[in-house]
């Protein structure tokens, strides 16, 4: 059963969905959003068990991947275009490969449709103490104050529960294709989407454009937010045309 997901709205132009990663929100995607908004309208949602959307204790890919399709369906948005980090690149791949007409084009960031060391339990023990390991940005983003104590936006028991799942990728979604376009970025100091990735990636995705950003890890868009926009957007006007052919404005900086 699908979650009605909470999202933001920004810019103005045909319909692009981005799908945040695991412990973060939609809004850590704001500021690219803004950047190409110009061009294009950016729907934010937040995931299940993050941020304003509600809880529920599934949380694989494919249910995710329904969300997504409830929020398409009930906005009226014809085909939009997702990208996904993460957790949301998986949520994105499974989408396109189980529900391929409902979309026109899917970007990956760094992220392989394939199984994964669980990396995130550490931060889910931690955060439950008020601490954690990755990015604070991002997680200050699901951290709220409530009745004169700080808790966390995020269902910790359900994510601690459901990380087998999230850790992997549905099984029977490897005999899919997807035939639409497709980009998958890749920070070159990350180790998520390695050389032996790629046969799986073009089985799936015969469609697909690999891209590599410098000088960025697994937060490609907190470590070189303007590379992964000028990226995202020369694939994007090739997709959308000349509609979106403005030059990107600079991102601002804090």
């Amino acid at each position: 059963m699908s979650i009605k997901l909470a999202f933001e709205v920004v810019g103005n132009g045909p319909p692009v969905i981005i799908l945040h990663g695991l412990f973060g929100a939609g809004r850590n995607w704001a500021q690219i959003a803004q950047a190409l908004g110009h061009s294009y309208q950016f729907y934010l949602p937040d995931a299940r068990n993050h941020g304003a959307s509600p809880w529920a204790e599934a949380m694989s890919y494919p249910d995710m991947a329904l969300d997504v399709l409830a929020l398409i369906e009930r906005e009226q948005l014809q085909q939009p275009i997702l990208i996904g980090h993460s957790m949301g690149g998986k949520t994105a791949m499974a989408l396109a490969l189980e529900h391929p007409q409902a979309v026109a084009g899917v970007a990956v960031i760094d992220i392989a449709p394939e199984r994964y060391g669980d990396q995130f339990s550490p931060y889910v023990m931690a955060m439950r103490h008020l601490g954690g390991g990755a990015p604070v940005d991002f997680l200050m983003q699901n951290l709220r104050c409530h009745d004169e104590r700080f808790d966390w936006r995020i269902n910790l028991m359900a994510t601690a529960m459901c990380m087998p799942d999230l850790c992997g990728f549905p099984q029977p979604l490897m005999r899919k294709h997807y035939a639409g376009p497709a980009l998958f970025v890749a920070g070159v100091d990350s180790d998520y989407v390695r050389a032996e990735s790629h046969a799986d990636i073009k089985r799936l995705f015969p469609r697909v454009r690999l891209a590599h950003i410098d000088d960025a890890a697994h937060w490609v868009h907190a470590d070189q937010p303007e590379a992964l926009a000028q990226a995202l957007h020369g694939w994007l006007r090739e997709l959308v045309g000349p509609r979106a052919g403005r030059p990107l404005p600079a991102l601002a900086t804090s």
